[in-house]
């Protein structure tokens, strides 16, 4: 069975965190073939360039679902073999989660401009 780690960074509310560098929490979600089976909370190191990308790595990320994010970012998770998704909606993380595993979540265009 595919399993996977979807990381979603959120707020104290649950829903989507616009700015990825410096959200609250990180909804870490695990996934086997389309379902979500758990979910944990992990709060992130300081925010520092190219420190995300590692740390979510090594915690077993394999897809980020974010609102907009650095071009650099974006090439340093590829470098760790993370999957990105940019331009997500501000909905609760298994809302957004559900719909990116279902195919009917809309992508807009990363709203980071650095």
């Amino acid at each position: 069975m595919n399993k996977r780690k979807i990381a979603v960074p959120v707020n104290e509310s649950g829903i989507l965190d616009a700015h990825f560098g410096h959200c609250k929490y990180f909804a870490l979600m695990h996934i086997e073939g389309d379902k979500i089976v758990s979910e944990e909370k992990l709060m992130p190191p300081p925010h520092e360039p190219g420190v995300l990308p590692r740390w979510l790595a090594e915690n077993g990320v394999t897809d980020i679902l974010a609102g907009g994010m650095g071009h650099k970012a974006i090439q340093l998770f590829n470098h760790y073999k993370v999957n990105v998704f940019v331009g997500a909606t501000q909905l609760k993380v298994n809302e957004l989660v559900e719909g990116f595993l279902k195919g009917t979540l809309n992508f807009s265009s990363n709203y980071c401009d650095h």
